[in-house]
Parts: C-alpha cells; structure tokens; sequence
C-alpha cells in the first residue's frame, strides 16, 4: 500500500533523511523511534504531503506522491503533536468544523459515533473545559472523519494520563484491523509501541533504540 524509496530530506547542510525507504501494508500499525532530530516528524510531514522530499520516491497504492499528491490527501490524515483545535467551542462543533472541511458528509449520528469509539462522549463540552487527554482522543477524532486509509500520529499520546493513553492504543488497533487503516506513528514509550504496533521502525544511527528495541522482541 506504502512505498518509501531512497527518501532524503536535508534542512540546510543538516541531513535529516538519508535513503529511507519503508514498505507498509493496510491494516498495519508502525512505531517509528529514534532520538530527537532523527527524523520522525519530517517523515510524517512529508507522507502527509506537507513537505517534500529533496530526493526518493513515495507511492500510496502505486500512486506516485509528486503526480497525485492532490488527490492522495483526501486519503491521508495527519495529527501533528501540537493540538489543532478551537478552544472555544464545543466538541461537537468542533466535529462539525472539521467535518464541513472534509470532503466526507458525515451527519450529526456519525459524528458521535465517533466520539464514542474513541471514548468521549461529553460533546457538549467546550475544549478549553477539557482534561489533556480529552483534547487528544478529539485531535483523534476530527482526523478520521473523512474516513483515511493512512493516518500518521506524531506524538498521539504525549503528556496524558495512562487511562487516556491505553483507550487510545485500543482505539487504534481497533481502526487498524476493523477498518484496515495503514496507521504509522511516533513515540518514545516501548511499552506503548510493544502493546500497539505490528511493527517497529528506527529512524536515525542512535544504536541506543536499536539495542532498547531488543528488550521488547
């Protein structure tokens, strides 16, 4: 479904990817680890199509990025580590906003259905009213509303209580195999990636993961 070939990114004189490639199918979950600046943010950004590669070669479903990156995106959901959401109003009128950008009609039933499956049901509530774990688990749910095959998480469950972060590991595995979702996410915490993914991939020459990775394998 996923083909990363050769791919390099440099910002500057500064190298961040060097002749990365990755191969992934439907339905996988992947870890992406490494040390800070290895590369793991630019890699999402750029199979999110917000960033491009200064060398290499991305396809999604045979579908070269430089020639349909247009129409790919309608595929691609990217939740960057930063919340993206409006303060200020509700959580369903958040949905409703993201919804109305979305190129997917979803109706007010569809829209909580969602909430539900990733266990937020307080729709009514504004977000700045929210707990850090709520505001994540709804950054989740705006993402999926135009129904993605590849969703890229960077940093999904950072800062959060552990119930909020074991809710959205399930939810996750869940959308993977019900839903054969291509997901592909970072994180530093190998308990989470060893109960989550399919699949773990290390970014950078830090042998630090490499060896860490053999503890969970």
């Amino acid at each position: 479904m996923l083909e990363v070939k050769s791919l390099s990114k440099s910002y500057g004189k500064k190298k961040v990817l060097e002749n990365f490639n990755l191969s992934a199918s439907k339905g996988e979950v992947i870890g992406l680890v490494g040390e800070n600046g290895a590369g793991k943010s630019t890699l999402l950004k750029i199979l999110a199509t917000l960033l491009k590669e200064d060398s290499g070669q991305v396809l999604l479903n045979d579908r070269d990025y430089k020639k349909h990156y247009r129409s790919l995106r309608q595929y691609i959901a990217y939740v960057p580590q930063e919340l993206a959401l409006w303060e200020d109003l509700t959580v369903m009128e958040n949905m409703k906003f993201f919804e109305n950008l979305s190129k997917t009609r979803r109706s007010k039933e569809e829209l909580k259905s969602i909430l539900e499956a990733v266990q937020l049901k307080q729709d009514d509530k504004r977000v700045n009213q929210l707990s850090g774990g709520m505001k994540r688990k709804l950054n989740l749910a705006v993402s999926i509303i135009n129904e993605p095959k590849l969703l890229l998480l960077d940093e999904p469950t950072a800062g959060i209580d552990l119930k909020s972060r074991i809710e959205i590991g399930g939810f996750l595995k869940k959308l993977a195999q019900e839903q054969e979702v291509l997901i592909i996410y970072t994180s530093h915490d190998m308990n989470e990636i060893e109960q989550i993914c399919d699949r773990v991939v290390i970014i950078g020459q830090d042998d630090f993961y490499r060896n860490l990775l053999h503890q969970y394998i």
